[in-house]
Formats: structure tokens, sequence, C-alpha cells
């Protein structure tokens, strides 16, 4: 017999909001997978670092861009930016912040169930 799940992020099984953003996440197939939603003027070391209790964020990350941009900062000080359709893999030790006007989204493949707790 097989098995098929389907899920949505309009039904998340739980939400973790913070200013100018949240983050949702599902499960399914035995993985959590997160939704990052930021909107312009959103930074992690400002919305969220509070809440971590740490200056950078301690997050190992794998995923992809969905729309907007945003601006990655590492501890060593290597930077750069993401866009649409970018598939990413982000090391612990970094800051970012959305990029310009538009609003940022990406989806959470690795770190999703450990990120913003």
């Amino acid at each position: 017999m097989s098995a098929a799940t389907i899920r949505r992020f309009d039904r998340p099984d739980e939400t973790r909001q913070f200013e100018k953003g949240r983050f949702d996440l599902a499960q399914v197939g035995g993985v959590t997978v997160g939704r990052a939603s930021y909107e312009p003027g959103w930074k992690w070391s400002t919305h969220v670092g509070p809440t971590a209790g740490t200056r950078t964020c301690q997050v190992e990350h794998v995923g992809l861009v969905v729309s907007g941009r945003c601006r990655v900062v590492m501890d060593d000080g290597k930077a750069f930016s993401l866009g649409p359709g970018d598939l990413f893999h982000i090391a612990a030790g970094h800051d970012s912040w959305v990029e310009g006007t538009e609003p940022y989204v990406s989806l959470h493949f690795l770190g999703a169930d450990r990120y913003a707790k």
C-alpha cells in the first residue's frame, strides 16, 4: 500500500511570531520544514537574537528563497545576498536582514526545528 501526505503552510503545526516576521513549521515525511516570512526592516540580530540569546544565529540552514532578497554576514565577515530561486546552505554563526522594500520568503529544509526557539 502506498501512502502520501500533503501539507500546506496555511495550516502549520506551529508558528513562531516575532516583530516584522514569522516562521511557520510543518511536519511532513518525518521532516520539519519551515517557511520564513519577513517584512522589510527585519534583521535577525534585532528581531530574533534577543529570544535566541545569542549575538548571531547559531542554526545551520539549508533552504530555498521564494521571494525577496536577504543579506547574510557570517561571523568571519564573509557577506553575500540571496534572491528568488537561490538554494542555500548557511553554517551556524551569521546575521541576516531583508534587503530592499519587498517582503522576503524562504523555505528551510534543515534547521527549521531549532530556528527562532
